[in-house]
């Protein structure tokens, strides 16, 4: 089995599949039988003891459902996978031959917690993902892989599951796809996979965001799948059958990173030369725009006038959307832009004001 998951560990797509919680033995078998039924699962994941955020919920059966996860990969033969927060619980996961385990979004954000699974791990030859923690905050993310990384364990990947933020509406976590991609470029060679289940927080959405994930490259899904969804313990709303789950799957447009075409690779640098010129004017602007900026500031320091102007602010905005709209920009791209460029421009003038 171990060789079996190193060679998944390097498969793409990688596909994890499971109940959002291990409720009996049988529904745990049955989901595992039909998961492996779909040809499109290479693993088998569950959740044993579960962190809720309120006390009185459903908090998972504990170890007596690591025997159910360990028949089940008897009769499957699909490895699993689980999720761990105390050293305890990750003794337990490996009495039972756990096949990787992984370090929740509640878990990541406690570097104390993180370090207590680090030091449980340490001489243990077994993969780790590592899911980002709740709050957006890339170094959490990245102290605690390499929290597990200095524990002596070869296979670190990390899970993407979106991020709390005040004001999200749409989705259980908001993606923020940005944070994502910079643990990518900052960790290149590494394992990436979403969890869609847990941004979305609804099944409806699902393959949309599935898609997304796929195309910005990453390595696979974690998707949780139930025999009854509807009458799930925990999470029901987010979990679809096994069969939904293949049709899903078979829907998903599978990207390739790259295509042995000279043709393409030729079309393609020609169009990115055309975007390095455009960055470049780009920045030719916006730096002219600060030294006005700093005029400005000057005027406000002789005139004893704040930096910020309200009214004034408005207005660059309000033109902002209405142009953009017929330029094909979205209100969100340049409601970010504007943020940025109007902060740096207070930046200047505060400069100027301090001299």
């Amino acid at each position: 089995m171990k060789e079996k998951v190193q060679a998944l560990w390097a498969k793409k797509p990688l596909i994890i599949s499971g109940p959002c919680s291990a409720e009996t033995e049988e529904q745990m078998i049955e989901t595992a039988k039909r998961l492996a039924a779909t040809g499109k699962v290479n693993m088998l994941r569950a959740g044993i003891w579960k962190p809720r955020t309120r006390p009185g919920m459903f908090e998972g059966v504990g170890v007596k459902g690591l025997p159910w996860l360990a028949q089940a990969k008897k009769i499957t033969g699909l490895p699993t996978t689980v999720e761990v927060a105390t050293a305890k619980q990750v003794e337990d996961a490996l009495s039972f031959d756990v096949d990787v385990l992984w370090v929740g979004a509640r878990t990541t954000v406690n570097p104390f917690s993180v370090q207590e699974i680090a030091d449980a791990l340490k001489g243990v030859d077994i993969p780790v993902l590592v899911k980002n923690p709740i709050n957006p905050d890339l170094e959490l993310w990245l102290g605690g892989i390499e929290r597990i990384q200095k524990a002596g364990v070869q296979k670190v990947g990390m899970i993407h599951r979106g991020f709390s933020s005040y004001g999200n509406t749409e989705f259980r976590n908001a993606p923020m796809w940005h944070l994502a991609i910079e643990m990518k470029r900052r960790n290149p060679d590494m394992l990436m996979i979403c969890d869609p289940s847990h941004i979305c927080g609804r099944r409806d959405i699902l393959q949309a965001i599935s898609q997304e994930a796929i195309n910005l490259d990453y390595d696979g899904l974690m998707i949780e799948s139930h025999i009854t969804p509807n009458e799930a313990w925990s999470d029901a709303k987010q979990q679809i059958t096994p069969e939904v789950l293949a049709e899903m799957l078979n829907k998903i447009e599978w990207r390739k990173e790259d295509v042995n075409s000279e043709e393409y690779h030729a079309a393609l640098e020609k169009l990115r030369q055309q975007i390095n010129h455009l960055d470049d004017e780009l920045m030719q602007i916006i730096s002219q725009r600060m030294k006005v900026a700093e005029q400005i500031g000057a005027y406000k320091k002789e005139n004893n006038i704040t930096i910020l102007q309200t009214n004034r602010w408005n207005e660059i905005l309000e033109k902002a959307f209405n142009k953009a709209n017929t330029l094909g920009l979205s209100k969100e791209f340049m409601t970010k832009y504007y943020d940025a460029v109007h902060m740096e421009s207070i930046t200047h003038q505060n400069k100027i004001m301090e001299k």
